[in-house]
């Protein structure tokens, strides 16, 4: 494998738009990969999620216990336009470049091997997926879709996600609403007095981020987005807003959630209108025995140690210490092992400045096409 190989395809992916909901592209691109590398059995399903299945010798088909691999192709940005790619410093900048098209790309370069060495593993199947809606309002449908399905045969679920030090392996379960204010309204002058919904939602904003939480968890909460109004000369009768919610802790969604609605109802005695919108929800961990993970531990951890030498200080930061918000998080709530984790190094997710570092991708590619093919 060169480095010029995978810079290419990372290149190409890149230049495929693929907001969350609208990854139509990319999954066609990843589907005719496959094909291209003489994969059989591959489909595009009704979450958009392309699907490769390699099956196993031995056993019968369609019983085989399954091993996921996953990646996903959506990205935060809502751009229908290819975005700006450079590279400048040894450093590859575009918005989505690392999470998650660079391990996009690794795990299709890496499957393209296996495919290609007509390589089966034995009493199982490995499901290689390129998954959609992975980030905000796609509500993790691409795993939602690959559990619906296979969730009673997957042993073990990997999503390849992030940095090389972003290894999670418990779930940060949240909720996302859209409020929606409403008032009367009216012209800024001549019904001045009238009652703002831009004012009663800045409240209300100000009311959610004064809530105080006595908990372990780890509780995060946030307003995104907010919009409203006509122009500057009305009294606007309608603002929205978007909020989310985060805890590792069920009991700490349940608070939230209270608190929320509590206030909800405060308001509407007011006579203010208030709506809330569930647009979102992600679960939390069922409660796994730490043995099931040890074995997909012993498989991930030394390869990235071993590929990635000095860039972590300590192997241990990678156990049980960093829940997150992942694809990982539908096998977890049902107590199947799920763990996620990155092959490259970079940084500035989610902002149009990111990047990822050049050198980085074929330490990737080596470790992550060690690990995949460790159950060959």
């Amino acid at each position: 494998m060169e480095k010029e190989e995978i810079t290419d395809l990372l290149k190409t992916l890149c230049g495929i738009p693929s907001p969350s909901n609208h990854e139509e592209k990319r999954a066609e691109f990843c589907r005719n990969f496959f094909f291209q590398c003489g994969a059989c059995d591959v489909s595009v399903d009704d979450a958009l999620n392309v699907r490769c299945l390699i099956k196993g010798v031995g056993g019968e088909d369609g019983k085989r216990p399954i091993i996921v691999f996953m990646a996903h192709t959506d990205t935060v940005f809502p751009d229908d336009e290819p975005m700006p790619y450079r590279v400048s410093d040894g450093k590859i900048y575009c918005p989505g470049v690392g999470d998650d098209t660079a391990n996009l790309a690794l795990l299709l370069l890496v499957a393209r091997g296996i495919l290609r060495d007509n390589l089966r593993p034995r009493d199982k199947d490995i499901l290689i997926v390129c998954d959609a809606g992975e980030e905000g309002l796609g509500n993790l449908k691409g795993s939602r879709a690959i559990m619906r399905d296979y969730g009673n045969r997957v042993e073990e679920f990997y999503a390849v996600d992030g940095t090389v030090l972003m290894y999670c392996d418990s779930a940060v379960g949240s909720h996302r609403y859209e409020i929606t204010v409403t008032t009367e309204g009216g012209h800024a002058y001549g019904s001045f007095g009238n009652r703002n919904a831009i004012y009663y939602m800045s409240s209300l904003i100000t009311d959610l981020y004064q809530i105080k939480l006595d908990s372990d968890g780890l509780v995060t909460y946030n307003v995104g987005l907010i919009s409203g109004g006509t122009s500057v000369n009305t009294i606007a009768d309608t603002a929205t807003c978007l909020y989310e919610y985060r805890s590792n802790e069920k009991a700490d969604l349940a608070f939230l959630k209270n608190h929320l609605f509590a206030l909800a109802n405060a308001y509407r005695a007011k006579g203010i209108g208030v709506s809330l919108k569930l647009i979102g929800e992600r679960p939390c961990s069922k409660k796994i025995g730490k043995k099931k993970f040890y074995k997909m531990m012993d498989r991930v951890i030394p390869v990235l140690a071993y590929y990635f030498k000095g860039a972590y200080d300590d192997p241990e930061i990678f156990e049980y210490k960093h829940p997150g918000s992942t694809d990982c998080n539908i096998p977890l709530s049902m107590g199947i092992p799920a763990i996620s984790f990155g092959c490259y190094l970079g940084a500035g997710a989610h902002t149009r400045t990111e990047w990822v570092a050049e050198e980085s991708l074929l330490p990737g590619f080596y470790a992550l096409n060690d690990i995949v093919r460790s159950y060959f």
